[in-house]
């Protein structure tokens, strides 16, 4: 795979809290590639990703975002990713309209263009008939779409998803995943770790496996079935056997790395 055709790359990435959480990770994502990064509670899912989004500093190794050293230009390499995670962080004094402006502000975008991407994000959204309401309001499920609206604003060519569809009802996740799949049919990379299996199964062209913080297998359904031994089998039945040849103590010290 060409360094030009990733839109992340990782190498020999370590984080250690009390123990180690992430281990000497290797990890490739195309551009315009849609990845689902699985693994079990504490496998250290949310830390790669935190570190990728410039969250968290790693202890050793290197992360290029779309060609960008994220240590030696952590600022150019930010305005290209985007962040959404199971938490939406949106402020509830301001309606949908008011929080995407100014999220566009902070970015620079040009008052004009971020107009059209909102009212663009928010009705790809189904958030149009609530646009001038107070956030403060708004279900959880409701949140996380303003927020991966906010996250979506400044037009980002890697957007990193950590359990995006948590608090979602059938609805809404529908329009989430729609949301998805256009962005990335605009050739936007997704990275996205769920523990909804099916929505891994469904939507990613490769998926990566990750257990006490390293990557034990990846490829395509088909190609993980071969590697379990498991041909024909769904991706639960793959990824419990996976792991299962995998497991070792459980890493303490990593606060919500699921």
């Amino acid at each position: 795979m060409s360094d030009l055709a990733l839109a992340l790359d990782i190498k020999a990435l370590k984080k250690t809290f009390d123990r180690p959480a992430v281990r000497g990770l290797d990890l490739k994502v195309k551009q315009g590639e849609f990845y689902a990064l699985l693994g079990p509670n504490g496998a250290g899912k949310t830390t790669i990703l935190r570190m990728v989004a410039g969250l968290l500093q790693p202890d050793e190794g290197q992360i290029t975002v779309c060609g960008i050293n994220t240590a030696t230009d952590p600022v150019a390499a930010k305005r290209l990713v985007a962040w959404v995670s199971d938490e939406p962080m949106v402020y509830d004094r301001l309606t949908p309209l008011e929080y995407l402006e100014f999220i566009a502000g902070l970015w620079h975008v040009p008052a004009e263009q971020a107009e059209t991407r909102a009212q663009e994000l928010l009705g790809w959204l189904g958030l149009m008939p609530h646009a001038n309401e107070r956030c403060g309001g708004f279900s959880k499920g409701m949140l996380q779409k303003v927020a991966l609206a906010g996250a979506l604003i400044h037009d980002p060519r890697l957007i990193i998803l950590d359990e995006p569809l948590t608090g979602l009802d059938a609805g809404s996740a529908r329009q989430v995943k729609n949301v998805l799949l256009e962005k990335v049919s605009a050739g936007v990379t997704i990275v996205m770790t769920t523990h909804i299996l099916e929505v891994a199964e469904r939507m990613a062209e490769r998926i990566g496996v990750i257990a006490s913080g390293r990557l034990i297998a990846e490829g395509t359904l088909a190609e993980l079935q071969a590697q379990a031994g498991r041909d024909g089998s769904t991706l639960e039945d793959v990824f419990l056997d996976l792991v299962s040849q995998h497991e070792v103590p459980s890493i303490a010290g990593e606060k919500s790395a699921a």
